[in-house]
């Protein structure tokens, strides 16, 4: 138990300092590792299991949020697979330059080539990481993102197949008959509720039929964890499912982050060149966004992708580890890739703050093209002849829709950033366009539109109505001549949203304590009316 307090305590000083000085508390966690090691402090076995598990329960949170329709667009595959070769390549040419000036030990072509592979890849875990405190998982942007990890995974999982030299069992073939039956058999597991036994049938799919049968099978037990969560999203109760399961996996990835620190203390060799490693980063963010300009997406749109993806994946780490362990590659790499990866994490941590208006600035200086040659749902929106927008169509925001146009009449337009979000509501009858809250684009629309008379933010991230709002007030929108109303969900939201000059706003848990008095109170008036 002392052994587990100091870990406890270590992590939490250091994520906490993280945290202070406007860094990710992973970031922290991958110090905590470092000042653990340093310390001689016994290594928990515990962890290992904590952080794979961390990781299969976050691929299989994306599965269920995934839809798959999301990967044939050319600017997932394209993008993916032209930015492999060409940082393939760039890489492998960086690495043999280090050789020949004899910063590191020249290596074999086959060597540097696995080895700038790897480092082609963007951490899957960062990248879900700022999308999911961003809110921004199924956005434009967001499912560019996923969509080029996942092509990225099943590359990792071809790469670590090969380090392993080891071909994927034969058997393997029969997941063409497991899977469909799987999405049979799983159709009803919503009856289960969510409770814990809804949240346990998530776990054990993630791992049973996901990670250990897959690596059974010679292939990869986080592609396994996946697929599974891509079985359950064609399924009701999958997005509870996604939030039932949130906090545990969260919990579980500090292990990973952890666990990447312990790997050891690094040399003054490993840190040099993990470093210039580093210098590749900016490489991969201009070639990201050079490939997605050329595929027609906006300025903010490529900005905020490639800033997102340019940092390296933990699966270098895992490949490393592979390689050392069957003597193809030499120990140090190990650690000169904790750094490298590390390094990408804060670097990447500091270009990709919570709040994007910055990013979405530094777009506006980029050249712009006509919106006829912009990707088709990447184009400017139209308002048309809307009075009143609701921003953001989950429960909240489709119960004010409804009471703003049903009770009074108003011409009403919901605003929602999740694509498979409106075409169901579209689906229902509601009026909704796909559209962005925090991007300054969409709001200088608005404040263009003489009709607009009331806005109402009703996301449930605070961090999002703030953003939304700096963003509305920067774009010059008057609110003398309109008003401006936001829902909060605790307290000190209240406050902040009020400091910011709302003065329209509703605690959620307060209004609806009011409005069930007040329908209380109603039916109370019409038994006594009926009995007198």
């Amino acid at each position: 138990m002392e052994t587990i307090a100091i870990y406890t305590g270590v992590i939490f000083g250091c994520g906490l300092l993280a945290w202070l000085i406007r860094l990710p508390p992973l970031i922290g966690f991958v110090a905590a590792g470092f000042v653990l090691h340093g310390l001689g402090v016994d290594e928990i076995d515990a962890l290992r299991v904590m952080s794979d598990l961390g990781v299969t329960l976050m691929l299989f949170a994306i599965g269920l949020r995934l839809d798959l329709r999301s990967l044939l667009g050319k600017e997932v595959w394209a993008t993916a697979g032209i930015h492999l070769l060409l940082v393939t390549g760039i890489t492998t040419g960086f690495l043999a330059l280090l050789g020949v000036t004899g910063l590191i030990f020249p290596e074999k072509t086959s060597t540097l080539l696995m080895l700038s592979t790897v480092l082609s890849f963007s951490s899957t875990i960062f990248v879900i990481k700022v999308l999911q405190d961003r809110g921004d998982e199924q956005s434009f942007y967001g499912n560019i993102c996923i969509g080029v990890l996942i092509m990225q995974d099943i590359a990792a999982v071809i790469l670590i197949s090969i380090s392993r030299g080891e071909a994927p069992r034969l058997l393997a073939l029969g997941l063409l008959v497991v899977i469909p039956l799987l999405m049979l058999i799983t159709k009803y597991w919503y009856r289960l509720g969510h409770a814990e036994m809804g949240s346990l049938f998530g776990i054990a799919m993630a791992l049973i039929p996901g990670y250990f049968l897959f690596e059974w099978l010679g292939l990869s037990g986080s592609l396994g964890a996946l697929i599974m969560g891509l079985i359950l999203a064609s399924h009701d109760g999958s997005e509870q499912l996604s939030h039932s399961l949130f906090t545990v996996k969260e919990l579980l990835l500090v292990g990973f982050f952890v666990s990447i620190g312990l790997q050891g203390i690094p040399t003054l060799e490993n840190l040099e060149v993990g470093l210039l490693l580093l210098l590749l980063l900016p490489v991969h963010a201009a070639l990201y966004w050079a490939i997605l300009w050329y595929l027609g997406l906006r300025n903010r749109t490529s900005v905020l992708t490639s800033l997102l993806l340019s940092n390296y994946s933990e699966f270098a780490l895992i490949v490393a580890a592979m390689g050392v362990k069957a003597g193809w590659l030499a120990p140090h790499w190990l650690l000169t890739l904790v750094i490298a990866v590390s390094g990408g994490f804060v670097v990447s941590a500091i270009f990709n703050p919570r709040n994007v208006s910055g990013t979405s600035r530094l777009a506006q200086w980029l050249p712009v093209r006509p919106p006829h040659k912009i990707h088709p749902e990447d184009r400017p929106i139209e308002l048309g002849d809307a009075t009143d927008l609701v921003v953001g169509m989950g429960r909240v925001g489709q119960a004010t829709y409804l009471q703003l146009k049903n009770q009074y009449h108003r011409n009403v337009l919901g605003v929602e950033h999740d694509p498979y979000r409106v075409k169901m509501l579209r689906n229902k009858g509601f009026r909704v366009i796909e559209g962005d809250a925090t991007d300054y684009d969409f709001w200088s629309r608005v404040a263009d539109k003489e009709s607009i008379d009331a806005i109402v933010f009703a996301m449930p991230s605070q961090h999002a109505n703030v953003e939304a709002l700096q963003e509305l007030r920067r774009s010059g929108y008057d609110q003398k001549k309109g008003t401006v109303a936001a829902i909060a969900l605790y307290r000190e939201n209240v406050e902040e949203l009020r400091a910011l000059g709302l003065e329209t706003i509703i605690h959620l848990y307060e209004g609806a304590g009011e409005t069930l008095a007040d329908r209380t109170m109603e039916i109370v008036q019409q038994h006594r009316i009926a009995s007198a």
